[in-house]
């Protein structure tokens, strides 16, 4: 039924709130500070977005951004010039335990495959030695000075895909699922965490992990 099948990288391919969770609540402690998982992940929900959505500047300056207002939020000094660390984290996250079987299978079954990423070019490098296979396009926010939801990654793979049959894959519904629904693009929701979309926009389908995918490929 389809011929691309395009990914979100981190929260869908890469478990980003891990790797976040790790580098702030590391940072902290250094700091004689004990943060948890949880508290971390909803400041940076709240602070990213806004981050993202002011004048464009590269993924590794936005991390450094989020990183310091975090801080602020959970009640730390962060200086700006100690920010970094979070960019540098990012190549050591790690992608979901099921990942790399499913690309192999997608792989095998002849889809071409690609990435549209909130990320920088070389950041994108570092998380590609993680995966098991070659993709055959990337679209990042560097080669766009763009980020998700802005409509502008969608608009880019839509030149690259042609009039082949194309489902994008992705965790995040205000980042990924919202505007490929309003484009008209199929779109799979990665349901990791069983929430509920209440009254948004519906996706195509939803799966709970990419092994899912692969049987709602084979089902569709």
């Amino acid at each position: 039924m389809y011929d691309v099948i395009t990914f979100d990288c981190y929260g869908t391919l890469v478990d980003w709130e891990d790797g976040i969770t790790r580098a702030i609540a590391g940072a902290a402690e250094r700091r004689g500070l004990r943060l948890g998982r949880d508290e971390i992940i909803e400041a940076y929900h709240a602070v990213e977005p806004e981050v993202q959505a002011a004048e464009y500047r590269s993924y590794r300056e936005v991390l450094g951004q989020t990183a310091v207002a975090v801080a602020a939020r959970l009640g730390w000094t962060l200086e700006p010039a100690n920010a970094g660390f979070l960019a540098e984290s990012l190549r050591d996250w790690v992608p979901f335990p099921d990942t790399n079987q499913a690309l192999k299978d997608l792989n095998a079954q002849r889809y071409r495959l690609g990435i549209l990423s909130n990320v920088d070019d070389d950041l994108l490098r570092g998380t590609l030695r993680h995966l098991s296979v070659p993709f055959d396009f990337l679209v990042t926010a560097e080669q766009l000075r763009s980020y998700k939801p802005a409509t502008r990654h969608f608009e880019r793979a839509q030149e690259l895909v042609g009039d082949a049959r194309w489902l994008h894959v992705a965790q995040s519904y205000f980042h990924d699922i919202e505007p490929a629904v309003a484009l008209g693009i199929p779109v799979v929701w990665v349901n990791r965490k069983g929430e509920s979309p209440g009254g948004k926009v519906r996706p195509t389908g939803e799966v709970s992990t990419l092994k899912d995918l692969l049987r709602w490929l084979r089902d569709s």
